[in-house]
């Protein structure tokens, strides 16, 4: 929990202990449900809810903004996000049911009133939102194409509506694909640790 008020010293009382209840929260879950790699629940915080609040350091939303998390899986970005932005609403949507019955249960456990859940995949989702965020679900050039329909044709921030993307690797090849303008910021910007020298936040201005 340290990591994140580390980044993030302006949290209040009430975010903090949202975030804190998340840690046990997730490893009860993960003990009957794998939302998170059984190697990798040590790392929660770093590689899970930090990772997610990436997107906060890039864009800071007005109230009344609302995002859709698409392939949320156990709630991430989704509900780290919630939590930063308690003003702002979010639609988090999965194929895997359990998953989302786990995202579910935890923002319920932690007072989390600025979120709704979908089982479903991103076809039967016909409302519209600010910006669509994602993790890591499928490539960028097969991405964009899919979630454009989701996205206000009128912005409501500084920011013009798109889609936010959290991924690592060699992206170019998806990236050439991508017909709309795009930043590219490497999370080594924000986070200093190991974990961050290879990921990086992509912006779809949709």
């Amino acid at each position: 929990m340290d990591i994140i008020s580390k980044y993030f010293p302006g949290l209040t009382e009430h975010q903090y202990r949202q975030y804190e209840m998340l840690g046990p929260l997730y490893r009860e879950w993960n003990e009957k449900i794998n939302v998170i790699s059984r190697k990798d629940i040590d790392n929660l915080y770093a590689h899970h809810i930090l990772h997610s609040l990436a997107i906060a350091k890039f864009m800071t939303p007005e109230n009344g903004t609302a995002f859709m998390d698409m392939g949320t899986g156990g709630g991430f970005p989704g509900i780290p996000l919630a939590i930063m932005f308690p003003n702002c609403r979010f639609h988090l949507i999965d194929r895997i049911g359990k998953k989302i019955r786990v995202a579910q249960s935890i923002a319920e456990s932690i007072g989390l009133s600025n979120v709704t859940f979908q089982h479903g995949d991103i076809g039967e989702c016909r409302e519209k939102y600010d910006f669509v965020v994602s993790r890591a679900v499928m490539r960028l050039d097969e991405l964009v194409p899919l979630v454009r329909k989701n996205i206000w044709a009128k912005d409501s921030n500084v920011l013009p509506n798109g889609l936010l993307c959290l991924k690592g690797g060699d992206l170019e090849p998806e990236l050439a694909g991508v017909r709309r303008p795009v930043i590219t910021v490497p999370l080594s910007d924000y986070f200093f640790e190991e974990f961050f020298t290879t990921k990086q936040l992509i912006y779809v201005e949709l």
